[in-house]
């Protein structure tokens, strides 16, 4: 397959560069990586940032590592503490409900993405204070509201209610806050 696609593009009108270029992305993707040299990979992988399972085992097929090999590397990497799920659930509740400002339902479904359990879930929600919560669903929706231009009430109603709503917030809470701000 990759002396194919060097034939290819030797027929094209490419210089030198560019071919050896484009052979060694081929040839290093090509690559089999050995059970030790992906562990390898994926201790720095996992220690960069929290991953869940599933980030680590789509790298793993990304690897073309087996079936086998993606257990066996994944039990190490929960044996020696560098995935944990309850960790990585706690870690991205907190960070995107701090940093993008997101409400419990776009974190729920995130996390489901991810296939977290619901325990971990459940436990990752914890991390957020209620008190913190409210107070951040008043501060986005006060900001967005003066940032809307819209003279029509209902229109803006309805900016303020589907730009709250994206981002996951609970649908009493936003309609109760849009009949606070705007009478």
């Amino acid at each position: 397959m990759v002396i194919i696609n060097l034939v290819i593009y030797s027929n094209q009108k490419t210089n030198k560069c560019e071919r050896i270029k484009e052979f060694y992305i081929l040839f290093k993707k090509s690559i089999p990586y050995t059970i030790s040299e992906a562990t390898k990979k994926m201790e720095g992988y996992c220690t960069y940032q929290e991953r869940c399972h599933k980030d680590v085992v789509i790298k793993l097929k990304e690897m073309r590592m087996i079936p086998e090999a993606i257990d066996q590397i994944i039990t190490h990497l929960i044996q020696e503490n560098y995935l944990n799920e309850e960790r990585f659930a706690k870690s991205f509740a907190r960070g995107k409900f701090r940093i993008k400002k997101w409400g419990r339902n776009r974190i729920i479904n995130e996390l489901k993405f991810r296939a977290i359990s619901k325990y971990n879930i459940k436990t990752a929600l914890a991390e957020i204070k209620e008190s913190d919560y409210l107070e951040t669903l008043d501060r986005l929706a006060e900001n967005r509201l003066n940032n809307i231009k819209e003279a029509n009430v209902q229109k803006r109603k309805r900016k303020l209610a589907d730009y709250l709503l994206y981002r996951g917030w609970e649908s009493h809470l936003v309609y109760g806050k849009i009949k606070e701000l705007i009478k």
